[in-house]
C-alpha cells in the first residue's frame, strides 16, 4: 500500500522539528545512547528536514566521529564530501537505488560534508546516526575561503554550501 502524500509542514509538526544551530535545516534528536566515561553518549540519531529553498541547506562541516546519513522520504539529497586527502565526491541519497542513489551512506570522521535537496526537488526527510554520539564539541563549521583554496574544483559548490 502506498502511503498518503505528506508535506514538510506536517513532518515539522509530527516530529517537533527545530532549527539546527549554524548548520541549517530542521531536526530533532531521536536517540542518545547511555553516557560513556568521558560524558559522550555511546551513539546518537536525529531526523532532519531540508527544503529546496535557496537558503535551506546543510552547511559544510566536519565531525570527529563517523556519521551515517539515512534517506527516508521526499526528493533526492546531494551530499558533497571533501576528503582529507584533497579529493571530493558527491553521493546522492534517495529512493532510486538501482540508478546509483543510496538509502544510507557513512561519512568518515574528518571529512567535510554539506547537503542540499537535488535541483528541482521540494524537500527531503533524512536522518543521521553517529557512534560515538554527537556533541557540539565535535562540530567544526566550514570556512568558505579555506575550503575553496583546498578544493578549487569544488569552489562554486563550496560557496553555495557555506554560512558565516
Amino acid at each position: 500500500m502506498t502511503p498518503a502524500p505528506v508535506t514538510p509542514e506536517e513532518l515539522v509538526a509530527h516530529y517537533g522539528l527545530e532549527p539546527i544551530p549554524r548548520e541549517g535545516g530542521l531536526f530533532r534528536r531521536t536517540w542518545a545512547g547511555p553516557g560513556r566515561p568521558d560524558g559522550r553518549p555511546t551513539g546518537s540519531a536525529i531526523v532532519a528536514l531540508l527544503t529546496g529553498g535557496p537558503d535551506d541547506f546543510s552547511a559544510l562541516h566536519r565531525l570527529t566521529a563517523d556519521e551515517t546519513w539515512h534517506f527516508y522520504l521526499g526528493d533526492p539529497l546531494g551530499l558533497l564530501l571533501l576528503a582529507p586527502d584533497g579529493t571530493s565526491r558527491t553521493v546522492v541519497l534517495g529512493p532510486d537505488v538501482l540508478r546509483g542513489q543510496h538509502v544510507q551512506h557513512t561519512v568518515p570522521a574528518g571529512t567535510w560534508m554539506g547537503a542540499r535537496v537535488a535541483e528541482g526537488g521540494a524537500w527531503t526527510l533524512f536522518g543521521c546516526t553517529a557512534v560515538p554520539g554527537f556533541t557540539y564539541g565535535d562540530y567544526e563549521h566550514g570556512d568558505p575561503d579555506r575550503l575553496a583554496a583546498r578544493y578549487p574544483a569544488e569552489a562554486a559548490r563550496i560557496l553555495r554550501l557555506c554560512r558565516p
